[in-house]
Parts: C-alpha cells; sequence; structure tokens
C-alpha cells in the first residue's frame, strides 16, 4: 500500500537514528521525530522533533494521527521496536504482530518459542530468580551462561564454570533486570557471528553476515565486528535457512530484524537471541550498506511505509570493520591510524579519551571507528 504524504514517524533521537533520518530526507520524507528531550543529535536533525519519551505510546499515537504520517520506523533500539510495532497496529499501517512485542525482547521467551518450534536448536534453559536453589542445574552441563531476561548491550551476563559461583552471577542477572529474573543456560561453543535481515510481509531475506570479536569469559562485551564474514559460502544457505526458521518462529512479519547465533561444533546453530530491528554497534547503519552496496536503511523506511523492496546494488561492496575503544591501547592504536590512513577511516566517534573506566558492558566502551580493510 503506498500513501500519497510522505510524512514519516521515527522513534528516538540518538546518533544511529540520524543516518535514519537523513536518509528519510534524501528520499524526500518529512521527518517527524519522537524521544525524550536529552539533547541527542536526532533532536536537532528532525523536521520536526516532539519531546515526548517513546515508552508514552498513546501521546505518539495521538500525535502521529493527528499528523496523518505513512509509516512508523525505527533503527537500532531493542526498547523503540515494541514501540514502531504497537504504532503500527494502531495505524493500519505495516508491523510486527502483538506476540511479536514480548518473544522478541524476552529471552526466555524467545528460547521458548524456539524449542517450541520443534525445527531449532536450543540448549537446556531455565527462569529464575534469587531463591532459586543452585541443586536445580544439577543436570545441566557445565559451562553456563546467566543473563537478565530483558536486557541488552550485555548487561549482566555471566559465564559460569563451576556451581560455586553460580549463585553470584545469578543475583548480578537479576539485579540488572528489568522484571528482576534471569535465564540460565547451557553454553553454546563456537564461532560468533550475526546477520542482518530485512522482513516483509512475513517474506525474510538474510542480506549479510558479521563476524563478531568480544572479549570472552566471563561478560562477552563485543569488541569489534566485520563483513563480510569468513563463512563459508558452502555453508550460508543452510543458516539462511535455519534463520528464516527463527524468525518465522518469532512472528516477525515486516522490519528489520538482527540474529545472533553461534555455529556450534557439530554444525548445528544456535541463537543467542534475535531483535525485530537492525543490528546497532555500526552493523546495520554502516557495515552492512558498505559490505553489500546495498540500502539497508532506505529498506526500513520502505518496509514501514509498505513500499517494494529494492535489493539492487548502489555501490562497489567492500570488506569493513567496526573497532570498538576498550582502553588506552585501543585509542593509541586508532590514533596511529588515523595519521597514516585517514582514508581509511570511514567514521569514528570517541565518548571519553581518559579510557580509565573498566569496561564491563557495551555501554561503558570510550567509543569506536569504522574501517576499510585493506
Amino acid at each position: 500500500m503506498k500513501h500519497k504524504n510522505k510524512k514519516l514517524a521515527i522513534i528516538g533521537a540518538n546518533e544511529a537514528i540520524t543516518v535514519l533520518i537523513k536518509k528519510a530526507k534524501e528520499l524526500g520524507y518529512e521527518t517527524h521525530v519522537f524521544a525524550w528531550q536529552c539533547g541527542d543529535p536526532g533532536e536537532e536533525e528532525a523536521d520536526f522533533f516532539y519531546p515526548i519519551s517513546i515508552s508514552d505510546k498513546k501521546s505518539i499515537l495521538n500525535k502521529c494521527r493527528e499528523i496523518g504520517v505513512c509509516g512508523v520506523c525505527s533503527i537500532t533500539s531493542d526498547f523503540a521496536a515494541p514501540v514502531v510495532a504497537y504504532l503500527s497496529r494502531e495505524l493500519g499501517l505495516p508491523g510486527n504482530p502483538t506476540i511479536t512485542d514480548l518473544i522478541a525482547r524476552n529471552k526466555y521467551e524467545m528460547r521458548k518459542a524456539f524449542k517450541e518450534s520443534g525445527n531449532l536448536y536450543s540448549p537446556n534453559f531455565a527462569k529464575v530468580d534469587e531463591t532459586i536453589s543452585t541443586d536445580f542445574f544439577d543436570g545441566f552441563s557445565y559451562p553456563l551462561i546467566v543473563k537478565p531476561t530483558d536486557r541488552w548491550s550485555s548487561k549482566g551476563i555471566t559465564r559460569v564454570d563451576r556451581k560455586e559461583d553460580l549463585k553470584a552471577a545469578i543475583s548480578y542477572a537479576v539485579s540488572e533486570s528489568l522484571e528482576k529474573k534471569a535465564i540460565v543456560e547451557e553454553y553454546m561453543d563456537g564461532p560468533e557471528y550475526s546477520a542482518e535481515c530485512i522482513v516483509q510481509n512475513g517474506h525474510s531475506t538474510v542480506l549479510a553476515f558479521t563476524k563478531k570479536m568480544t572479549t570472552g569469559a566471563p561478560h562477552y562485551i563485543e569488541s569489534g565486528h566485520e563483513q563480510p564474514s569468513d563463512i563459508p559460502l558452502s555453508k550460508q544457505d543452510y543458516i539462511k535457512d535455519v534463520i528464516q526458521r527463527a524468525l518465522a518462529a518469532l512472528h516477525i512479519e515486516n522490519s528489520a530484524a538482527h540474529a545472533e547465533f553461534r555455529i556450534l561444533t557439530n554444525g548445528q546453530i544456535g541463537f543467542m537471541e534475535i531483535g525485530a530491528r537492525m543490528g546497532g554497534d555500526t552493523i546495520g547503519t554502516y557495515l552492512t550498506p558498505y559490505s553489500t552496496g546495498m540500502d539497508y536503511v532506505k529498506m526500513v523506511i520502505d518496509v514501514a511505509c509498505g513500499n517494494k523492496l529494492d535489493f539492487s546494488i548502489k555501490s562497489e561492496p567492500i570488506r569493513i570493520r567496526t573497532v570498538f575503544i576498550m582502553n588506552q591501547f585501543d585509542l593509541m592504536e586508532f590514533e596511529q591510524l588515523y595519521k597514516q590512513k585517514p582514508n581509511n577511516i570511514i567514521y569514528h566517534s570517541i565518548f571519553d579519551d581518559d579510557c580509565s573506566v573498566p569496561v564491563t558492558n557495551s555501554s561503558d566502551r570510550h567509543g569506536y571507528y569504522v574501517m576499510k580493510v585493506d
């Protein structure tokens, strides 16, 4: 369904959202941006900015009705995704169903959906709070991963290699959880990747695979990403099929999707989680467009507005990497690279040039840069 007007509602105003706002303007849309007013760059970039918290869905809905928007979208936020879906449903626009609001954000409900599908691998898992006895997990195989059921950015995650450390890991995860619950699951061993997808009317397409670098145990904080990945072409069709089945299990019908997974030693695909939005950490906004040559951000807008997707190659695909500043050494390495090969740096954002605060989750990182890989 195409709309005569080109008024687009955008949820959120952070740095990543400015990429979406600029793309929408480039395509001729009038941008109406909703977010809590805190000086984020999207507030200035928008044609119209409304200082309404994105948790106030009904106020945003009323304003969207008044404006007469042709689509509602966001790009990288787990918190914004169910808001976008709610507004789209209420306005009769393309979006995801109500069930996806829960199972694509709650790690326990997601794990249940994978298991109940009958055709996706799932390790042993359980939802717990601090009252659980560690004896409950005597039938599980260590190591275990403990994480909040409802948080992101690597918050509250711990790998546990022995029973004696399990109680502390559960307490840590519960303390970070909004619902004060944790999920404990058997560790899935194998290299870690993610996939960027676009879904329209229930038909999903995998656009790119990302090789993920992390700090490893105990917290697995993402330290870098690279596209294209090193997954052999001979395995990619099988992995794409598994991902498409997982997206269907989560009822993701009209949005971008970001799937995080491991290729297990037995060849199966084990999902850590899937979000009904494009990958953050520059994966959706920079890496995928540069590595594929396709306009991923435009695809998100097209899905939101019911336009036909365009998979044409807009630019020459290149190998590209994002590196996160975790410490002073990383910062020095960036500064040296910037002096020696400035043309290789596509984008950079340094939050803290002191780097003295230890990084315990993704939100603690001191900055990042996006670079072409020779």
